[in-house]
């Protein structure tokens, strides 16, 4: 029993990143959603008594869950604290995504896409076989980002500027998938990419592929 490929998704702020990981799973891999794995996480009894303990009960919701906008005003400007939130939530994160791949070994899925908001920034490109950078021009992304999450300008360029550069996390991808088409386009082009990619990992002579763990940056 194999374990399928593990392909990870970057790309800036408004690329589609999960746009590009629907197509994936339309093209027949398993998608790894970190946003939705986190979200859960934080439901949990568990997670919500530590987030309360740390910050009281202000960053509740009327639901009496931990509310994602109100941890975010904590962290956002606090490294600190940031950092104490990723390290209880990461753990909880990876054992779920650890999961998904055996459950995917199991039934032979070749491929599993890691859509993680900051791979490269928590470590996840460590653990896969390739990173895919979803290439949007920046004004593309930010016209998205304006229409679908109501945000100014100054706050897309605040959030973007805490997460590694744009061209950064092109340069230490292994491949780019181009997302400023229309859809049909990227699905189309994204079936192509996981061919190409399962061809490359099958290839005896392919140096692209297994070596994350090892690799240098250039």
């Amino acid at each position: 029993m194999s374990r399928p490929l593990l392909i990870g998704l970057a790309g800036g702020i408004g690329a589609g990143k999960s746009a590009v990981a629907e197509a994936f799973a339309r093209a027949g891999a398993w998608v790894s959603n970190s946003d939705a794995e986190a979200r859960a996480a934080l439901a949990s009894p568990a997670v919500r008594d530590t987030v309360v303990s740390w910050w009281g009960p202000g960053v509740l919701g009327t639901d009496g869950l931990p509310d994602r906008q109100k941890i975010a005003g904590v962290v956002f400007g606090d490294p600190e604290q940031r950092r104490r939130l990723e390290g209880l939530l990461h753990p909880m994160v990876h054992q779920a995504r650890a999961e998904m791949v055996r459950r995917a070994s199991a039934q032979g899925v070749a491929a599993v896409i890691v859509d993680a908001p900051l791979l490269f920034e928590a470590g996840v490109d460590a653990d896969c076989d390739a990173v895919v950078f979803v290439d949007v021009p920046r004004e593309q992304r930010l016209a998205r980002v304006l229409a679908s999450r109501g945000w100014t300008e100054e706050e897309f360029d605040r959030r973007e500027r805490a997460q590694l550069p744009v061209e950064e996390k092109r340069r230490r991808s292994d491949y780019v998938l181009h997302n400023s088409g229309d859809r049909a386009e990227m699905a189309a082009a994204a079936a192509e990419l996981l061919e190409r990619i399962t061809r490359d990992a099958q290839s005896a002579d392919s140096q692209r592929l297994g070596s994350r763990r090892n690799k240098e940056d250039a």
